[in-house]
C-alpha cells in the first residue's frame, strides 16, 4: 500500500485520556483536525528508541511522501499499533500493568522491518523495554499552514532497545537515518543546523531522553524508569499549535518527571551520587526494610540501641599519628561493616589487618573501574600486576581518575597507606605483598575477557571468587598465625578451609549484586547455570516480569551452590582461639548467611539491592562473639530458607539436604546457645529479684521500727502489717536465697565453660 492507501485502510487503536481502548477509526480520520474535532481524535502510538551497542542512538528522517510531519527528523521509529492485526496488537489493562504490552511490541517489530528492513525474527518481546507513556498533541502547521487538516494526538508508548542490527531502509518510509551520541544529537538540534524535528521528539529528548540514555544500561535492565501507572501530558511548543481545529493550549507545559521537589535537581543528575556505593553509585535502586518493619522487631531495636550506646565495639587501632588517622577514617568511608570488626581486633594485629583491607580495596577500585581503563585494557591489567610493587610500597605513589567516592580518594591519597605500611613487621609486610601480588594477576587475568553474561562455567566462578575472596582467606589466616594469636593449625588450613570461607562471602556478594554488575556490564553468574533457566541469551533478561519464574528459580540454585561452602566455614571458625579474632571472621560469615536468606526465592534481587534490616545487623554484631553464638544464627537462617523453599523448585531436594546438614551441624550449639540466652536473661531477672526481695525482708521492716518509712495501703504493707505475720517474710526470704543460690551458679558454670580467649 502507498501512504494514502494506508492512511485509509489503518485502524488506529482509539482511547480516553486514561488510556482505556474506546473503539478504532482509520488512520486519516483519527488524525484531521477540524472544528468538529480540533485536535482529531486520541488514540495509541509508540516511539521506539534504537541504541547500538556503543550506546548511539538510531535517528530516522521520515520520507518526503509522509502525509504528517515529511522530512522531519526524529526517534528511530514512530507509528501506531492498529486494529484487526495478526498477532494481535491491541494490549488490555493487566498488559499494561504488568509491563508486558506485547501488543505494542508486535507492532513495533512489523514497522521496524517495514521501515528500516530489521528481520523481524531477529527481533524478541524481551529485546524490547517498555518504559512509560506519554500523552501529546501537536498539528502539522510548518508543513501544511496555518490550517493545516492534519496532525497527532496520541497516548504514546516509550520503548527502547539495545541490539546490533541490519538496515534495509524503504524509501517510502524514511529518508536518512543516523548513528548519534548525545553530544551529536545537541549539536543536530541546535536552531543554527537548520533541520527540522517533529515536535513531540524535541521535548522527549529535552525533558526525558537526556535522563534515560546518560544511565542507558540502567534504563533497560531495570525499572529504575519503568512508569506504568502514570500518564506524562504535554501541549507541544507554540509552532505547532492551531491547525484547521485552531487549537490552543490544553495539556500544560512539558516538564520532567525526574525533577525533585526539594532541590529542584533531577533524579538523573543524583545517580552516580559518589556518597553512595552499593547500588552501584546509585544506578540501581537499594531495597531497605522500611522503618515499620524495622521498629517490629524490638529486639532488633535494642540490640542497635545497645550496640550505639551501651556496648560498641571498640577501636583498637594505634593512631598515634596524622596517616594512620586517615587510614582508620578511609576504612570507615570504604566499608563501615568491616571497619567495625577490624578495629575491635588485637592492638598489635589490627593495623595490620586494616592496611591489608585498604591495599586489597584499593586494587579492588582499579579492578572495578569500567570507565577509566574503557579503551587502555593493557592499561589496566598493568596496573593490577605491578600494583604490589609500585603503589603498595612507593612513596608518593598515588592514582588520579580511578574510582568513584571515597575509594576515588583512597587512590589519590594512597602514598599516606604507604607509610603505615612501612611502619609494620617486615612479616605481615611479605603477607600483604604475597597476597596483592597475586590478588593482582588473578584480577588481570579476567580484564580482557567478556563478562557482560557472567563468567564461563562454575569453575571460572570459583577461580574468580578465590582471587578477589579466598586468596583473602589465605592472607588473613597467615596474619593471624605469624602474630601469635592463632596456631599453626590455621596456617595449615589457610589454602583449603581459608579460601571456602572467602568463597562463601564472595559468592554471596555476586548473587546480592545481580543487577548492579549486570548494569556496571561486568557480571559474574556462571553461563553453565543461568543458561539453563534463560529464553535468551541474555543474563538481563531475568530482571524482566515476564521471566520472573525462570528467574528465581536460577537464583535459588546459585543460593544452593553458596551454601555448599558454609560447612567449610564453620569448620575454618572451630579451629580459631581467640575471641577478637574469632569475632572478626564470625561476623562476616553470620551476616552472609543472614542475607543469602533475605535473598532466597525473592524477586527484588532482579530490581536491586537487597539488605537485611539494620537492627539484625546490630542483633548479629553483639551476638557472634562464641561459637554458641555462630552456630545459633546458621541454624536460625538455615532453618528460615528450609521452610521457604518452594516444591516446585528445580534444585528443592539439593537445597533441603545442604540446609538439613547445617542444622545437624550446628543444631547441640544452637540449642546450648538459646539456653544461655534465656539463663542469661534470667540472671538479670534474679539480679532484680534478689534486690526487691531484700528491700521487702529487711529495709521496709526496718526503716518502720524506726518510724522514718510510714505505710501506706499497698504491696509493703502486705510485708509488715500484723495480719501476714511471719509467712509474707518467709517467702520473700526464701526467693531471695533462691535467686543468690542461681547466681552463684550460673556464675561458676558460665566461669568453667570452656571457650576462647581475649587477647587484649
Amino acid at each position: 500500500m502507498n501512504q494514502q492507501d494506508m492512511m485509509v485502510k489503518d485502524e488506529c487503536i482509539l482511547v480516553d485520556k486514561d488510556d482505556t481502548i474506546v473503539g478504532h477509526s482509520s488512520k486519516q480520520f483519527s488524525h484531521e483536525f477540524s472544528s468538529a474535532n480540533p485536535r482529531g481524535l486520541l488514540h495509541r502510538a509508540f516511539s521506539v528508541f534504537l541504541f547500538d551497542l556503543e550506546g548511539r542512538l538510531l535517528l530516522q528522517q521520515r520520507a518526503k511522501d509522509k502525509i504528517t510531519f515529511p522530512l522531519v527528523w526524529t526517534n528511530t521509529c514512530c507509528s501506531h499499533p492498529l486494529y484487526g492485526f495478526t498477532p494481535s496488537e491491541v494490549d488490555n489493562p493487566d498488559d499494561i500493568s504488568n509491563e508486558t504490552v506485547p501488543g505494542i511490541k508486535n507492532a513495533a517489530i512489523r514497522k521496524l522491518e517495514h521501515e528500516l528492513g530489521i528481520d523481524s525474527k531477529l527481533l524478541n518481546h524481551s529485546d524490547i523495554k517498555f518504559l512509560t507513556r506519554l500523552h501529546y498533541w501537536a498539528a502539522d502547521v510548518v508543513t501544511h499552514g496555518a490550517d493545516s487538516p492534519w496532525g497527532e494526538h496520541e497516548i504514546d508508548y516509550i520503548l527502547f532497545i539495545q541490539k546490533k542490527v541490519h538496515l534495509q531502509i524503504n524509501p517510502e518510509e524514511v529518508q536518512d537515518t543516523r548513528y548519534v551520541t548525545p553530544d551529536e544529537l545537541q549539536s543536530m538540534m541546535s536552531p543554527t543546523s537548520g533541520l527540522l524535528w517533529s515536535p513531540w521528539f524535541r521535548i522527549i529528548a529535552e525533558q526525558f531522553l537526556v535522563h534515560w540514555w546518560s544511565n542507558l544500561r540502567t534504563t533497560i535492565s531495570t525499572r529504575q524508569f519503568v512508569d506504568v501507572a502514570t500518564i506524562h501530558r504535554f501541549d507541544p511548543s507554540t509552532e505547532h499549535m492551531g491547525g484547521k481545529g485552531k487549537a490552543g493550549p490544553w495539556l500544560g507545559r512539558a516538564i520532567s518527571p525526574y525533577e525533585s521537589q526539594t532541590d529542584g535537581r533531577s533524579d538523573a543528575a543524583k545517580i552516580g551520587n559518589a556518597a553512595l556505593k552499593q547500588g552501584s553509585y546509585g544506578k540501581v535502586q537499594i531495597h531497605k526494610h522500611s522503618m515499620l518493619t524495622q521498629l517490629s522487631h524490638v529486639d532488633e531495636v535494642f540490640a542497635a540501641l545497645w550496640l550505639t550506646y551501651g556496648a560498641p565495639l571498640p577501636n583498637k587501632a594505634d593512631l598515634k599519628d596524622a596517616d594512620r588517622r586517615f587510614c582508620d577514617d578511609m576504612l570507615n568511608k570504604v566499608s563501615r561493616s568491616f571497619a567495625a570488626v577490624i578495629r575491635q581486633l588485637p592492638t598489635s594485629l589490627c593495623m595490620d589487618v586494616l592496611i591489608f583491607y585498604l591495599a586489597l580495596r584499593a586494587l579492588d577500585t582499579i579492578e572495578d573501574d569500567m570507565v577509566a581503563f574503557k579503551d587502555t585494557p593493557e592499561v589496566k591489567i598493568a596496573h593490577l600486576q605491578s600494583f604490589y610493587r609500585t603503589g603498595l610500597v612507593t612513596d608518593g605513589w598515588s592514582m588520579q581518575g580511578v574510582g568513584e567516592g571515597d575509594e576515588k580518594v583512597l587512590l589519590e591519597q594512597y602514598s599516606r597507606c604507604v607509610s603505615v605500611f612501612k611502619s609494620l613487621s617486615v612479616g605481615s609486610q611479605e603477607i600483604i605483598s604475597d597476597i596483592t601480588m597475586r590478588m593482582g594477576a588473578g584480577m588481570a587475568s579476567y580484564v580482557e575477557q567478556d563478562l557482560g553474561q557472567g563468567c564461563v562455567d562454575v569453575e571460572a566462578y570459583n577461580l574468580y571468587c578465590h582471587y578477589v575472596a579466598g586468596l583473602v582467606g589465605e592472607g588473613l589466616s597467615r596474619l593471624f598465625t605469624s602474630s601469635g594469636y592463632e596456631t599453626d593449625r590455621v596456617a595449615a588450613v589457610s589454602r583449603t578451609l581459608a579460601n571456602t570461607m572467602g568463597l562463601f562471602l564472595q559468592k554471596t556478594n555476586i548473587i546480592r549484586d545481580y543487577l548492579e554488575d549486570y548494569v556496571d556490564g561486568r557480571t559474574f553468574w556462571p553461563q553453565s547455570i543461568w543458561k539453563t533457566y534463560a529464553l535468551t541469551s541474555d543474563l538481563g533478561e531475568f530482571a524482566h516480569p515476564h521471566a520472573r519464574e525462570r528467574a528465581l528459580a536460577c537464583l535459588n540454585h546459585l543460593i544452593t551452590d553458596a551454601l555448599q561452602c558454609a560447612q567449610g566455614a564453620l569448620e575454618y571458625m572451630s579451629l580459631l582461639q581467640t575471641e577478637e579474632v574469632f569475632r572478626f571472621c564470625a561476623i562476616p560469615q553470620v551476616m552472609a548467611i543472614a542475607t543469602l536468606a533475605e535473598l532466597y526465592d525473592n524477586p527484588m534481587v532482579f530490581s536491586g539491592v537487597v539488605k537485611i534490616r539494620k537492627g539484625m545487623a546490630a542483633q548479629l554484631l553483639l551476638d557472634t562473639k562464641s561459637t554458641g553464638g555462630l552456630h545459633k544464627w546458621f541454624n536460625i537462617f538455615a532453618r528460615q530458607i528450609l521452610k521457604r523453599v518452594p516444591p516446585s523448585d528445580p534444585n528443592a531436594a539439593k537445597t533441603r539436604k545442604v540446609c538439613e546438614e547445617i542444622i545437624a551441624l550446628t543444631d547441640r550449639n544452637a540449642q546450648m546457645a538459646i539456653a544461655g540466652n534465656y539463663a542469661q536473661a534470667l540472671s538479670v531477672v534474679a539480679s532484680i529479684a534478689i534486690v526487691v526481695t531484700a528491700y521487702l525482708v529487711f529495709a521496709v521492716d526496718l526503716l518502720h521500727q524506726e518510724g522514718r518509712f510510714s505505710l501506706q495501703p499497698g504491696l509493703f504493707s502486705v510485708f509488715s502489717s500484723p495480719s501476714s505475720g511471719s509467712n509474707s517474710k518467709l517467702i520473700s526470704a526464701a526467693v531471695l536465697v533462691c535467686c543468690v543460690l542461681y547466681i552463684f551458679g550460673y556464675s561458676i558454670v558460665s566461669a568453667g565453660r570452656k571457650g576462647l580467649h581475649r587477647a587484649d
